[in-house]
């Protein structure tokens, strides 16, 4: 199967601006090893490359589950307008406040960064209320898909809003870090603290949920085990990824970093 084509010819909305973000990756690519201002002692590229992949992914695995929702035509056509313009000014806001040589997140040092901070906020949570939807449809339809896949897609979208919410903490505390000011020494490229706490490690855990459980729901339904196993496993990797998820959390609210110096 042409994974691409198959995106295109069901989703064109969601695919191309999947491809707008993987060319805005190359773009930033080819400025990396030309510019050596930093932001928060980081490349000031890295934080758009890092959102340039991951809404890209994001958008393509969201494209993937929508065609499953074949009587849902107008709503997905809706969703995935909606889902298009969210992605495409949150990262107009990264990459201009990069440009600029400032943090684009849990910035309110200036009026117009606060601004530039509260767009981004919105769209994120609009953004977050189309997943919701997504979550909705897919209890309320049933996809000619296999059970496990079904609830692994279930399970990926609602632990995905939940880390959706979670970022909301990180909002309210205007920091991703716990314990010390954001910055500081980091794992490569992720970026994440090794000296304090970070919230953005249980975040990217729940964010990736949307591809980990549904193809751990794929993987079962191909092992030929009787379909109630099935399902029974998929929903106990859930629970476990979930609990993961808490723990995480719980580590970095303690101001444990992930991986220590």
């Amino acid at each position: 199967m042409n994974v691409s084509r198959t995106l295109y010819e069901s989703n064109k909305v969601l695919a191309l601006t999947g491809w707008l973000h993987w060319a805005l990756l190359v773009v930033l690519m080819c400025l990396y090893p030309f510019d050596s201002q930093t932001i928060l002692g980081v490349e000031r590229w890295i934080k758009p490359m890092k959102f340039s992949i991951s809404i890209a992914i994001y958008v393509w695995t969201l494209a993937w589950y929508l065609r499953y929702l074949t009587e849902r035509q107008r709503a997905v056509r809706l969703i995935s307008w909606g889902v298009s313009i969210s992605v495409l000014t949150e990262i107009v806001c990264i990459v201009g406040q990069a440009a600029r040589g400032t943090t684009s997140h849990y910035n309110v040092t200036t009026p117009f960064d606060a601004t530039v901070f509260a767009v981004m906020g919105t769209m994120i949570a609009f953004n977050t209320l189309l997943v919701v939807c997504v979550l909705v449809l897919f209890f309320k339809d049933e996809p000619h898909i296999p059970k496990s896949y079904l609830w692994g897609i279930r399970f990926g979208l609602f632990i995905f809003v939940l880390a959706s919410l979670e970022g909301v903490v990180m909002i309210r505390h205007l920091a991703h870090t716990v314990g010390a000011p954001d910055g500081g020494i980091g794992l490569p490229f992720v970026n994440w603290s090794r000296e304090h706490g970070d919230l953005r490690v249980v975040h990217f855990a729940g964010m990736h949920a949307l591809q980990a459980l549904p193809l751990a729901g794929y993987l079962l339904h191909r092992s030929r085990r009787p379909e109630p196993m099935q399902v029974s496993y998929t929903l106990a990797i859930s629970f476990v990824y979930l609990a993961l998820m808490g723990f995480l959390g719980l580590e970095a609210w303690q101001g444990r970093p992930l991986i220590g110096m």
